[in-house]
């Protein structure tokens, strides 16, 4: 009777289904253990308000994750968006005050465009890294905003500029019901577009995409683009939420929407992710945050726990992209 040998090969294949679930399902996996472990251990973390309060915190940052999942399928990181974030802040509340408040949360997002078209433009054209090119623009875009502000807050008290990030349509606050259409619709120019196709591809490859036709560097700029649209309208919430523009706005931000994107499963090597799987890292981020405050623990064992997470969904994008 002769015996059976297993070929690493043979092993490494019968992992990457189990790889590939990982990097799907994981997050929502997590998120469902942490409900679970919440509420047994706190009788206050499973109420209506307290999960009400999880969504409409962290909706601003799960908008910026969301776009930053297209700049991370494309093979890129955006390393300015925390700054874009404060100029679309200091521009809305400059704007409210001077113009009108609707003109305030309109500009955010196409500031937020406008500068994430640099980004685009910068990276293409000069054939820079993107982290290189998006850590200096950072340092730029903060510039401005400090220049707009003359390095002093924005107070805005006007009702027709807060109702943005305030308001609620009967539970549910206004920003929520935001993030919920931005998300829909970015899941919709992935799965559904030419576009969202293209880019796939140029992450997967973008030398391949380059010999089948594809212009990688209108794609990039596409991406980059919509990223700074969402850095701006994710201002225009907080700002209207707490009524105030300060040039030290979103500063880790960029940081913890790339954070959430890894987390959620897309590839930091590109050409793989779901827009959806990232809004779930940020809210599972936001739930461990909470289950801390909740319980009243140490908030070194809160950051100990986050970036413990972010090695685990590292080790599994490399794993997978190595099966």
């Amino acid at each position: 009777m002769s015996a059976t040998n297993t070929t690493p090969e043979a092993s490494a294949a019968a992992l990457l289904p189990v790889l590939r679930f990982l990097q799907t399902y994981a997050v929502a996996v997590m998120i469902a253990a942490l409900i679970v472990l919440l509420t047994i251990l706190s009788d206050s973390f499973l109420t209506l308000q307290n999960l009400i309060n999880i969504l409409n915190q962290n909706a601003p940052l799960a908008i910026m994750a969301s776009a930053m999942t297209l700049v991370i399928i494309c093979g890129g990181f955006d390393l300015s968006v925390g700054a874009i974030f404060a100029v679309g802040g200091v521009v809305a509340a400059a704007l409210a005050l001077q113009v009108h408040p609707v003109a305030g949360l309109i500009a955010a997002p196409l500031v937020g465009m406008a500068l994430g078209f640099v980004n685009g433009l910068t990276i293409t054209a000069l054939k820079i890294h993107s982290f290189l090119a998006t850590l200096a623009t950072g340092l730029v875009y903060r510039g401005i905003a400090i220049l707009i502000t003359g390095g002093t807050l924005i107070p805005v008290r006007l009702d027709a500029f807060t109702w943005l990030g305030r308001e609620r349509i009967g539970p549910v606050y206004v920003a929520v019901l935001v993030l919920i259409a931005f998300a829909v619709i970015l899941t919709v120019v992935l799965n559904r577009t030419t576009l969202g196709r293209k880019m796939f591809a140029v992450g997967g490859n973008e030398e391949a995409s380059i010999l089948s036709g594809i212009r990688t560097r209108r794609i990039k700029i596409i991406a980059f683009s919509i990223n700074g649209f969402a850095a701006g309208l994710a201002a225009a919430i907080a700002v209207s939420r707490i009524s105030l523009g300060q040039a030290t706005a979103g500063t880790g931000m960029e940081l913890e929407a790339i954070a959430a994107v890894i987390i959620g499963g897309t590839s930091i090597y590109g050409g793989q992710g779901a827009v959806w799987r990232s809004v779930a890292g940020v809210f599972m981020l936001a739930l461990v945050n909470n289950g801390f405050n909740i319980l009243n623990a140490d908030p070194f064992y809160k950051d100990l726990t986050t970036g413990l997470i972010i090695v685990a969904a590292v080790a599994i994008s490399a794993s997978g992209r190595r099966k």
